[in-house]
This record gives structure tokens, sequence and C-alpha cells, in this order.
């Protein structure tokens, strides 16, 4: 079965630090576009964070630059989003994504992805 698990919220104060977690099962993510995404109550789906797994660009928001880093783990078929120096308004469902292609650009502009993690809390306190 195909599936992508993320994994890592919880409730952190202002400016600390989270590791979010997108382990796959049923391929591996070599060639693919892998995405972060979150949601945040009564708001839309923003694009965070997205990398190319072959050649790694990797693209990240206005808002969380210099703040979020995105690697993999090849070898545990894991991405992983870093969370540093964390606000309030990162509060949200967090979202990881796969892109089959490697059609890092569409997942990132559309949003466009064949796989969906099933979302996972950060809760930032001020």
């Amino acid at each position: 079965e195909v599936q992508l698990q993320a994994s890592g919220g919880g409730l952190v104060q202002a400016g600390g630090s989270l590791r979010l977690s997108c382990a796959a099962s049923g391929f591996t993510f070599n060639g693919y576009a892998i995405g972060w995404f979150r949601q945040a109550p009564g708001k839309e789906r923003e694009r965070v964070s997205a990398m190319h797994i072959r050649d790694g660009s990797t693209y990240y928001a206005d808002s969380v630059q210099g703040r979020f880093t995105m690697s993999i783990d090849s070898i545990k078929n894991t991405v992983y989003l870093q969370m540093n120096r964390l606000k309030p308004e990162d509060t949200a469902v967090y979202y990881c994504a796969a892109e089959a292609a490697g059609q890092l650009l569409r997942l990132w502009t559309k949003h466009i992805a064949d796989y969906w993690g099933q979302g996972t809390l950060v809760t930032v306190s001020s």
C-alpha cells in the first residue's frame, strides 16, 4: 500500500523548535518532488517548502525562509522539516505531499501531488 505518514507535530512555545517527519511506504522518494504545506484554521492551504529529491533544488516560503529547513534521509525513505524559531502564526496542520514525476514547480505553485500525508498539528503558543 502506498502511503505517506506525517508525524512530529505538537505544542511548543514561541521561539522553540520542532522536527516534522514524512515517511513513505510502498514507494521510494527517488525522482520525486516532495513538499510541505500547511493549513491554519479558517485559512487556505499554503505552501511551506518543497524539494526535488534527485537534484536537491529546494523552495521555501518567504514566511519560513531562514527558520525552516527541509532534508531527506534516503535510507529511511523519510523527509524532514526542521522548524526553528517558531512563531504563533506557524500554528497549522502540516501536510507532506509527493509528486511522482519530479515536477517541483507544479507541486510548489499548484499543489498538485500524487500522494498526501494525513497531516500533523503544530501549535505554537505565545
